[in-house]
């Protein structure tokens, strides 16, 4: 086994590293404080070829594979969790899934603005009653003539009011056993009865766009259907897997971040006449966290070479969004313990990775979720 990362993966790396911190960084404070979607920052990114990471050079990407990506997603994670998260959604819901299932014409119509960053990308999944039970979907699309005619309503969705196309999942009729057979279809957002609201207030992640999506009498042309009409439901089981390993990724940046601040604290902080990492309850503390973000990154990484391999990997993505997104949380607890009362403020961004840190074990599947998924793959 050869743990090294390649010539052109080591760049990357340095190259979104150096872009995080010297762009992202400075503004970081305020997307949170302000809840702010950085526009013109996402613009950088496109320019760079960030957001078409994983996408062939044909269809306006940058050719690279999961494992780069999943990189980069970690390294804009690490300084800003709101840009690591609307980043992580652009490319693993808003574009790859016309990557995976779409038409050549799909892809040059669709995929080519997002991979080379000249568009955005969002995915409407979960609806006010289907969350983790996605097969409840209440959204229809029904045929009428050479289109489909779509109403329901999306909640939660990220990226949404700056997309320019999103893709719908809904209810196109039955099969033969009487389910409801659920379909994949692309909606450009500027549709005549499309209504996208942004009203959420939320706790972490305040500088990553989340909104409810409207759809009254949308039209959009049949050849709009995404892949197989019958298997929407599994194409979306797989974009998840894969949207996990990112969301994994996101949690690994906020944990490498949040133990980069607790032991640059610890050494400099003095008690009872030296620095408290000369206590061993406080040096406990960062071994454990050391050790936690090093077995989430082995396991993000080999879940994102397992699906660059071609090989299986719903199994190892859920073992990464799970382990990687609870190690984020336990992390960030711990930098604020480590920090005590500063950590409790806002200036030493510490609680910013906590309040971030939670939607991670929340979105793309709870660690609830994770865990029902491993052990279907388990067999049992």
């Amino acid at each position: 086994m050869n743990f090294e990362l390649s010539k052109e993966q080591e760049m990357t790396r340095n190259m979104v590293r150096e872009f995080a911190e010297k762009v992202i960084g400075p503004r970081t404070i305020d997307i949170d404080t302000k809840a702010i979607f950085p526009e013109d920052i996402f613009e950088e990114m496109g320019k760079l070829g960030l957001l078409g990471i994983p996408f062939p050079e044909k269809y306006g990407g940058s050719g690279g594979d999961t494992l780069m990506y999943a990189i980069a997603v970690e390294e804009i994670g690490r300084v800003c969790g709101s840009t690591g998260l609307s980043y992580a959604a652009a490319v693993s819901l808003g574009a790859s899934p016309i990557y995976y299932f779409g038409t050549d014409q799909q892809k040059e119509k669709y995929l080519t603005p997002l991979a080379s960053g000249k568009a955005l990308g969002s995915f409407g999944l979960t609806e006010p009653n289907a969350g983790s039970d996605a097969g409840g979907t209440k959204t229809t699309a029904r045929l009428d003539g050479d289109g489909y005619v779509i109403n329901g309503e999306k909640c939660f969705i990220t990226n949404a009011s700056f997309a320019d196309t999103i893709i719908v999942t809904a209810v196109t009729g039955k099969n033969d056993r009487g389910k409801n057979v659920i379909s994949a279809i692309i909606v450009p957002a500027n549709s005549a009865g499309v209504t996208i609201n942004s009203n959420y207030d939320k706790m972490g992640v305040r500088g990553s766009n989340t909104a409810e999506i409207i759809l009254e009498d949308v039209r959009v042309p049949k050849e709009n259907l995404l892949g197989d009409p019958k298997k929407g439901f599994s194409q979306f089981l797989y974009t998840l897997d894969g949207g996990r390993i990112s969301i994994a990724a996101l949690g690994l940046g906020i944990a490498q971040a949040s133990f980069e601040k607790a032991l640059a604290y610890a050494k400099e902080r003095k008690q009872f006449g030296q620095s408290i990492s000369k206590f061993q309850a406080i040096q406990f503390k960062l071994a454990d966290m050391a050790m936690e973000v090093e077995l989430a990154r082995n396991m993000v990484y080999k879940a994102a070479w397992l699906k660059d391999q071609s090989k299986p990997f719903t199994k190892e993505s859920a073992f990464a969004k799970l382990y990687a997104t609870e190690t984020a949380f336990r992390a960030a607890n711990q930098a604020i313990q480590i920090h005590g009362g500063y950590g409790y403020m806002r200036e030493y961004e510490v609680e910013r990775y906590l309040r971030d840190a939670k939607l991670l074990e929340i979105g793309e599947g709870t660690s609830e979720i994770q865990r029902m998924v491993i052990a279907r793959q388990l067999g049992c």
